[in-house]
């Protein structure tokens, strides 16, 4: 079914490739991440996270033949959502919400979809929602937590300069504020100082925004620990270019710590 633009949600494409079965669902955006996202797939079904949680992959306009209807049907996808819109993760994320706001779901989880996160770990998650959390970052730096193979710049930045900024922004501590690996209550999106359905939400800055959000308004939250692996050689599997992408990445988290998302 297409989906025309509406208000704070891009024109999309859905198929869905089954009915609603769970009472959360994965939202995973994805633009040409080939086989990296049909392996992450396969560990998933593995693990059997498929049964728990409904699958649904937020396509950004993907060419590269990763989303073909039938592999991701066997492989346990609940519904493809396809980007017929401008925008990057953010509005994939937006196209996301939105489904799962209609069909009513009581939480979104979301994970990249290059395969460098335990998707495994979904069922921790899902507990702590079950438990009246309303954001649950995923974390490689908490006890149990693994963080492998990652580049030196990249731990530095996490370390001494995304997460100090994320969590003077939040008043809370989160050490791993660049990991998208993370969960949402219903409450929380719901809520009327977080509307996520804003068109200024184009890139990053909707997870940098969910981030602190939460905490500001006195909502449950916490981190629970999960792994996150790079590949030992071979290209760095991201989408943000190091330079320009980290100068607006630090422009998007001046921008949150002075409340310009707040609506």
């Amino acid at each position: 079914m297409l989906y025309k633009k509406m208000t704070g949600v891009p024109a999309f494409e859905a198929f869905e490739l089954n009915e609603k079965k769970a009472k959360y669902c994965l939202c995973i955006p994805i633009i040409n991440e080939g086989e990296r996202i049909l392996n992450e797939l396969k560990r998933a079904q593995q693990h059997g996270i498929h049964e728990l949680i409904d699958i649904i992959i937020c396509d950004g306009g993907s060419t590269d033949g990763s989303t073909d209807i039938e592999k991701l049907k066997a492989l346990g996808v609940n519904t493809l959502l396809v980007k017929k819109d401008s925008g990057k993760q953010g509005a994939q994320l937006r196209m996301g919400f939105w489904f799962a706001f209609e069909r009513n779901y009581e939480g979104i989880l979301t994970v990249d979809g290059n395969n460098k996160d335990s998707i495994e770990s979904v069922p921790l998650f899902i507990e702590k929602l079950e438990a009246g959390y309303d954001f649950i970052q995923g974390s490689r730096y908490v006890k149990g937590g693994k963080a492998v193979n990652t580049p030196l710049i990249r731990h530095l930045a996490v370390k001494f300069i995304h997460s100090p900024i994320i969590t003077l922004t939040a008043r809370h501590r989160f050490t791993d504020s660049t990991n998208a690996f993370r969960a949402y209550s219903m409450k929380y999106l719901k809520h009327s100082k977080v509307k996520p359905l804003r068109e200024v939400f184009t890139g990053y800055e909707l997870l940098a925004f969910l981030s602190v959000r939460a905490s500001q308004l006195g909502l449950k939250v916490g981190e629970v620990p999960v792994e996150r692996v790079y590949p030992v050689s071979g290209k760095t599997p991201t989408k943000i270019s190091f330079f320009k992408g980290n100068s607006d990445l630090l422009k998007i988290l001046f921008k949150n710590f002075k409340g310009d998302y707040n609506p």
